[in-house]
């Protein structure tokens, strides 16, 4: 996750680096899959959710576990995600032990099912951030989530936490059928007071994978990031408060160092990039772990080809800080990548990005990032550094085999 008005304040009010996190095992963010139930119909849904009870998912005695696990690791954040977390039966009672166990606790759901009673109980559990996805305005949201009044349901949800005193964010994302709805979302937030706006770049897993045609154009992913950092330029100057972060996409910090080279001098632009190389860019299998809903731990959510193991028979705190090779390759700095990612100038910023698109595309997860929309000469490589590679069709039975 990029945290662009964060950042955005460094310009601003510059402030000191914090030490460099680690390269080895970090205590990470969990993200939580409860349920694989939901009601609603993504196209760009990472886990291929429907409205009906799926087999095998973790029982209560199992989840709450689990997460005592969880708590005695120390992780500093979990996010209870799905499907849809609504759906799971034991979303309540868990979260109210997870808000004793960790620093921050967050719900990422669809909105739709926040009203009256669920509203007020989502309220008292007092979650530090509940993520509302929503991608479009009206009937393209409709479209794009496969379900009539999905928009007005959940800016109805929008409303209820707000009038509870909720932290709540909008979750955005940007895909070629929806990027037009940018500046009408980000004036949503400000109409509703909403604090938080999350735009996620378009993952190739799940239906994001069987609608990867309808990923942003490289311009178009630009053109929605100019607006986000002029918004967010507003929010640090002392204008409309907003804080805006960016997802699946860590070429995001290397198009915000540029802009800031064309717009500051080079002392606040060295300021700002010793802060995002402290950062380091993609975090998956380090900063950042994925419980699923069967309790297959993974690198991120979107890695759900590669199982590190299964909550059922090993704790998590063992299977994050076992010898995975996977897990250790993603948390080597620099990581083995290739192409373009390999001779980038800005890897140390960006981290490689999003592996998992490199995966999908060719089948070697080290591979060149397809999704990052910056040019050649912006990371200083030619076109020599290219990897000529032949497009990947098919997936192996054991993604170990196939890395390793």
């Amino acid at each position: 996750m990029f945290r662009l008005t964060e950042y955005m304040h460094q310009l601003a009010n510059p402030t000191p680096v914090r030490p460099r996190r680690g390269d080895g095992m970090v205590k990470p963010v969990v993200i939580w899959n409860l349920t694989r139930r939901c009601n609603l119909k993504c196209r760009h849904c990472y886990t291929v959710s429907a409205d009906v009870n799926f087999p095998g998912e973790l029982s209560e005695a199992q989840a709450m576990e689990t997460l005592e696990d969880l708590g005695q690791f120390k992780v500093p954040a979990i996010i209870l995600s799905g499907g849809e977390p609504l759906d799971s039966p034991y979303l309540f009672p868990l979260a109210k032990r997870a808000r004793k166990l960790t620093r921050v606790l967050a719900l990422s759901t669809n909105g739709t099912k926040i009203h009256g009673e669920v509203a007020d109980q989502v309220a008292e559990i007092g979650f530090n951030y509940v993520g509302i996805s929503i991608d479009g305005i009206g009937e393209t949201n409709d479209w794009f989530r496969g379900v009539d009044g999905a928009f007005d349901d959940a800016v109805r949800g929008v409303r209820e936490l707000k009038k509870r005193d909720v932290r709540v964010g909008l979750r955005f994302c940007l895909t070629e059928g929806t990027q037009h709805h940018l500046p009408d979302l980000l004036k949503l937030c400000d109409d509703e007071g909403v604090d938080k706006f999350y735009l996620s770049h378009l993952v190739y897993a799940g239906r994001g994978d069987k609608n990867r045609g309808e990923d942003a154009h490289h311009k178009m992913t630009r053109k929605g990031m100019d607006l986000l950092i002029d918004r967010a330029w507003e929010s640090a100057s002392g204008g409309r408060q907003l804080d805006i972060v960016t997802g699946n996409n860590d070429a995001d910090a290397g198009y915000f160092l540029q802009w800031a080279a064309e717009n500051f001098d080079a002392e606040k632009v060295a300021h700002l990039r010793d802060h995002l190389v402290a950062w380091g860019g993609n975090s998956s299998g380090m900063g950042v772990a994925n419980i699923d809903f069967l309790g297959k731990v993974h690198p991120d959510t979107y890695w759900s080809d590669y199982t590190v193991g299964n909550v059922k028979d090993t704790p998590f705190s063992e299977l994050w800080t076992g010898d995975d090779p996977m897990l250790a390759t993603l948390r080597t700095r620099p990581r083995p990548l290739k192409g373009r990612c390999g001779a980038c100038a800005i890897q140390d910023v960006c981290g490689g990005n999003t592996r998992i698109r490199a995966l999908q595309v060719t089948g070697d997860p080290w591979a060149e990032d397809p999704a990052c929309y910056l040019t050649n000469d912006e990371i200083g490589v030619t076109e020599a550094d290219r990897l000529q590679v032949t497009p990947f069709r098919g997936k192996s039975n054991d993604p170990k085999h196939q890395f390793f």
